[in-house]
């Protein structure tokens, strides 16, 4: 799995603390190193064949059609991109005109993942998004129209502006549009972005976790009774439209990180590299990697395999956690879930497998946290 991280976007988004910049001024530089860093990593991966590309960031969709295509023809030249790979592109609304739709369709992006957000404007406005409700709708529609079936859209619940009357029409924009895939998050207040500077100057309301819960409730019913499966946490999908690439994510396989902040992984060790596009391209232009590593315990694998695992439909497997870290482990997971299991109102145990019930889908971290074992 290959993932890129695109530093670069119109505006900041209120809420948003992932790495970017609203300056262009280094794109060119940044891709070339960007180009040159998958050539110094082409190591990393033991499996050479590629089953899933994803340009994230930021946003990628600024990038030209050309840019893209000579990432993916550079990461052709290291490793062996499957015939039926997954290649999908983070775009905002805003970037899909018919040009530039009608150019993508000529590389190889076969899946688009459309950050909508929410179809109401003064939603989008308090947000700080770049595009309006108009280009949420027709920004999907130009999507299909153009023969991209494999399409996600994201939403976002849980803010002071977002009533429930709204809540539900926003998700059944997407129905009614026939999106295969929607991801949805509670929003949250990330510490130094503007979203937090608003709250703490009182110029707008803090968030409300009693609204955040009813709307994930209102979620996971909406769109299960639609058709979708609630396949992971944030995630619902038609059938067989599940995002390769992320199921990837939970499923603990390794995958390659390219560009400023992202991050790596091997199996048994975690590496990201620095969160600033300067450094980054001075870093590799000297051929020295500008990251940071992290040798994973078995404690720590374990961990991970708990909190990937039991946000997932497929939950927490016994049979592979004893195969995998021993009867120790096994132990401790089910003495852990004696309480939980005892009335199975947030999680179950059937057939060796141990998942969350509906309500347990909100506590999902508080749950997986006490399941983890501590050095």
């Amino acid at each position: 799995m290959f993932y890129f991280h695109i530093p670069f976007c119109k505006q900041a988004c209120h809420y948003c603390d992932f790495h970017f910049s609203t300056s262009l001024k280094y794109k060119e530089d940044l891709l070339q190193a960007m180009h040159q860093e998958i050539e110094l990593r082409a190591s990393y991966l033991e499996n050479k064949k590629v089953e899933s590309l994803y340009f994230g960031g930021g946003t990628p969709s600024i990038l030209q059609a050309k840019e893209i295509d000579a990432l993916i023809g550079q990461v052709a030249k290291y490793f062996e991109i499957s015939s039926d790979a997954e290649i999908t592109l983070e775009a905002n609304p805003d970037d899909l005109d018919k040009k530039k739709v009608q150019e993508l369709r000529n590389t190889e992006i076969n899946r688009f993942s459309i950050g909508i957000q929410s179809f109401f404007e003064e939603d989008l406005k308090w947000m700080n998004r770049a595009h309006n409700s108009e280009e949420a709708r027709s920004s999907i529609m130009r999507v299909q129209d153009a023969g991209f079936e494999n399409i996600t859209c994201d939403l976002i619940y849980g803010y002071p502006l977002l009533t429930n009357s709204k809540w539900k029409s926003n998700m059944q924009s997407l129905i009614e549009l026939e999106v295969p895939h929607i991801s949805s998050y509670s929003m949250t207040v990330e510490k130094k972005t503007a979203l937090a500077h608003l709250i703490n100057k009182g110029k707008t309301p803090a968030l409300n976790e009693e609204q955040s819960a009813e709307q994930m409730l209102m979620l996971i019913d909406t769109l299960t009774s639609s058709g979708y499966e609630h396949y992971e946490i944030s995630n619902f999908a038609k059938p067989d439209r599940y995002a390769r690439h992320n199921s990837n994510y939970w499923k603990g396989k390794p995958y390659l990180g390219i560009g400023p902040s992202a991050h790596s992984f091997n199996g048994t060790s975690r590496s990201w590299n620095i969160a600033n596009n300067a450094l980054y391209i001075k870093g590799i232009l000297a051929k020295e990697l500008p990251l940071e590593t992290e040798q994973l315990s078995k404690n720590d694998r374990f961990n991970e395999y708990v909190m990937t695992s039991l946000r997932t439909k497929w939950g927490i497997d016994k049979n592979y956690v004893e195969k995998e870290f021993g009867n120790d482990y096994l132990s401790s997971i089910l003495k852990n879930i004696e309480e939980y299991v005892h009335n199975q109102e947030v999680l179950i145990s059937e057939e060796g497998i141990i998942s969350l019930s509906p309500s347990g889908k909100l506590l999902a971290d508080q749950i997986a946290a006490e399941l983890f074992i501590v050095d």
